[in-house]
């Protein structure tokens, strides 16, 4: 009986040692290859179907139409981007087009938790696209989403989780995982079109008033989001961090200290607004001193420009500006507008019952000269009217000669300030934060440069609305005293 007992005491150690063996701290090993049958699968795929880009893909339901689930033999391949390791997200993931300078990602719903197991961050995973559906998850929310089947309510029709059996016979994985290398962005910089990205924002910090405070606030029931702020001259930019009520990491402590944040750009569960969300507190690496913000009375206004001198309804022309339609015959005007600081003129374009499919027009600002001191920094701010797929461009050249005839041929670059997005209510202005000049030498120009065109007509791009109105207005350049 006693060696008995011994052998079965012994036994149960080894087996004991093995379990903790394969298991450490609840992280898995990844597999870094796979049976033949997944082998065969992806094989088999990539043989008899056509690839396209994800942002192909996603094109194919922002015209309105979903996958045919019958006769599309088609496929995308990505690199995921997210991780449920920690809990902070729950039955899906994205997957971006590219493991570096990625440009646009996917969202993957599926009837499956603890995928980081299968879909580890950076696997490379071919989605077969036949059989399966391309909408949003939730009406209205924007996030082009990867689902199994559809359902319809009152407010519309969305997609719905991926089955187990479509998971394992459409997502597949190839062996390859690549390092993911986010891309590195500021805060006003972050749009729509980052939504599943990896990013990564230097010199953030949590805002002064969260000392003390912890990822998740115990008091919510889902989500809880932490403002981050970073210094922008002087003011601070600010976004939103989100935690879920099943992180691991919600009751943390926030860090004090400045720093740079890797996370995936994401949108609130309604939609309405863009956050970032951390895949593990490893993407929080705040080692350094709290930025200070830089005094306004050490810097003097050189430039400044409201338009008040300008009559209203022309094109804006005087003070050294000038308005030129490059395509097109509408051009930059002076309007005004009892949005802004009570009725004041504002320079606007717009495509709008222009009658010609393309309207390219540039506003440009007199020369500045950068020579006569050390630090410079331009600041002003934007409104619009429906937008849409218009854009305005704010670019800067050192090479233009002040004639309307070269402005297509002088180097232009773009500059990183904040123009108004289009959900932004249309009477509601943007501030640009301050945006640096100082590594531009020499005269320099400031352009706004409007994309457009009236897409109302028989010669008119089939899809998207480009008409849409840009107003500008308070243009300053302030330089250190």
């Amino acid at each position: 009986m006693k060696a008995n007992k011994f052998l079965t005491l012994f036994f149960g150690m080894i087996a004991a040692l093995a379990i903790v063996s394969c298991v450490q701290d609840d992280d898995f090993n990844i597999p870094s290859s796979f049976g033949d049958e997944e082998n065969e699968k992806l094989e088999a795929l990539i043989a008899s179907s056509t690839v396209i880009s994800i942002a192909e893909a996603k094109a194919m339901y922002e015209e309105g139409e979903f996958i045919d689930p019958v006769d599309t033999e088609i496929y995308i391949k990505g690199y995921v981007s997210s991780s449920d390791r920690t809990g902070n997200f729950f039955k899906e993931f994205f997957i971006q087009d590219s493991p570096t300078n990625p440009t646009t990602a996917i969202k993957v719903v599926l009837n499956l938790v603890d995928t980081y197991n299968k879909y580890n961050v950076g696997r490379e995973v071919y989605v077969n696209l036949n059989g399966l559906y391309i909408g949003e998850e939730r009406v209205g929310n924007g996030v082009i989403t990867i689902g199994g089947g559809t359902e319809t309510d009152q407010y519309g029709t969305t997609v719905t989780q991926l089955s187990s059996n479509q998971t394992q016979n459409k997502v597949l994985r190839s062996t390859v995982t690549e390092e993911m290398v986010p891309l590195e962005v500021s805060f006003s910089q972050i749009s729509g079109a980052h939504v599943g990205l990896l990013v990564k924002v230097n010199g953030v910090e949590f805002e002064d008033s969260l000392e003390g405070e912890r990822y998740f606030d115990s008091e919510q029931d889902f989500d809880t989001r932490r403002t981050l702020q970073a210094c922008d001259g002087f003011d601070y930019s600010n976004f939103q961090l989100e935690t879920s009520a099943f992180a691991s990491f919600k009751y943390e402590l926030l860090p004090t200290a400045n720093g740079a944040i890797t996370a995936v750009v994401n949108k609130t569960f309604d939609g309405a607004s863009l956050v970032l969300a951390l895949n593990d507190l490893d993407g929080v690496n705040f080692t350094d001193t709290r930025c200070s913000l830089l005094n306004i009375e050490d810097f003097s206004v050189v430039l400044e420009e409201d338009f008040e001198s300008m009559p209203t309804g022309t094109t804006v022309s005087g003070n050294g500006w000038t308005a030129y339609a490059e395509e097109g015959n509408y051009n930059w005007r002076v309007l005004n507008s009892s949005d802004n600081q009570n009725n004041t003129n504002i320079a606007s374009m717009g495509a709008y019952n222009s009658g010609t499919p393309v309207n390219i027009a540039w506003l440009i600002s007199p020369a500045i000269d950068l020579d006569a001191q050390d630090l410079e920094f331009v600041s002003f701010e934007s409104s619009n009217s429906f937008s849409d797929d218009s854009e305005l461009e704010l670019l800067i050249s050192t090479d233009w000669d002040g004639n309307q005839a070269n402005i297509a041929t002088a180097t232009w670059s773009a500059l990183p300030g904040t123009i108004v997005g289009d959900s932004t209510h249309y009477q509601d202005w943007v501030g640009s934060g301050l945006i640096s000049l100082s590594e531009y030498s020499g005269n320099v120009y400031i352009a706004f440069k409007y994309v457009g065109g009236d897409n109302s007509g028989s010669n008119a791009p089939s899809t998207g609305t480009i008409d849409g109105t840009f107003e500008i207005d308070n243009f300053r350049v302030l330089v250190e005293n």
